[in-house]
């Protein structure tokens, strides 16, 4: 079992007087947010407000840079050469580093959004698109990777200091890749059954499968999607459940 975790959420997914989540509450239970940059979601008063948001409740910020698709959330991949994958995500990271410095926050590590993030789990190529993006902002960047990817194995490839993430409310195939939010068993919704899985998992280090048996993974950072239904009930049963199981709740930055 592991001594201590990180929880982290997506946030600053608003835009303009669209809401979307409930960022002010989930900031009082995470340890780590990965702010979104104005690609997928997000703009520049909700990139200050989340970070300032962050500060207040002593939380790490993190860039989520997603493709330019506010329509689709990110979630449709946009054709693109890697180049212009590296220029995208830099541009957008810049952007959360401006808000941040005004909101008196530092931006400490990047994870990649939604169709972004789940191509470079299985394509190295863009993977390492992203990696060139973070390594040349700063090689001191973190970069924040799902659990058992090519995102995972590029950055480290690149010297970036990276981290393992987990979902607390996605499933998995037994490719170690997220199931499709169009198909059975991608989300799970009730916090207890998201809970047990978890506790399993930190026993064991192997996370079930949609299709049958289980794949071992690393685990530095727990997920909990903060645009789905009841979010912040799922993320405090999961601190809460993980904490009274032994775990120390911290950011995986923090030493």
């Amino acid at each position: 079992m592991p001594a201590r975790i990180d929880v982290n959420a997506d946030l600053g997914e608003s835009f303009g007087p669209w809401t979307m989540g409930d960022d002010e509450a989930m900031l009082s239970v995470v340890t780590s947010a990965n702010v979104a940059c104005g690609g997928h979601a997000g703009d520049h008063e909700t990139m200050f407000r989340s970070c300032e948001l962050a500060v207040d409740n002593g939380v790490v910020v993190g860039a989520q840079p997603g493709y330019l698709d506010p329509a689709g959330f990110g979630r449709r991949i946009i054709p693109m050469a890697p180049a212009e994958i590296t220029r995208m995500v830099a541009v957008q990271v810049g952007a959360l580093m401006g808000a941040a410095a005004l909101a008196g926050s530092v931006v400490r590590y990047v994870k990649a959004h939604g169709a972004l993030g789940n191509l470079a789990a299985r394509d190295r190529g863009v993977a390492a698109a992203v990696a060139e993006a973070v390594a040349a902002f700063d090689p001191g960047l973190a970069v924040l990777a799902i659990s058992g990817t090519a995102m995972e194995d590029v950055a480290r490839e690149a010297g970036l200091d990276t981290y393992s993430e987990i979902f607390a409310d996605r499933g998995y195939r037994s490719d170690g890749q997220l199931v499709p939010r169009d198909q059975p068993g991608a989300l799970l919704h009730d916090p207890g059954e998201a809970l047990d899985r978890l506790l399993g998992f930190v026993e064991t280090g192997a996370m079930p499968t949609v299709d049958g048996g289980s794949i071992p993974l690393r685990a530095h950072s727990v997920c909990v999607h903060g645009d789905s239904p009841g979010a912040v009930d799922m993320a405090r049963v999961v601190r809460a459940g993980l904490a009274e199981s032994g775990i120390a709740i911290r950011s995986f930055l923090e030493p």
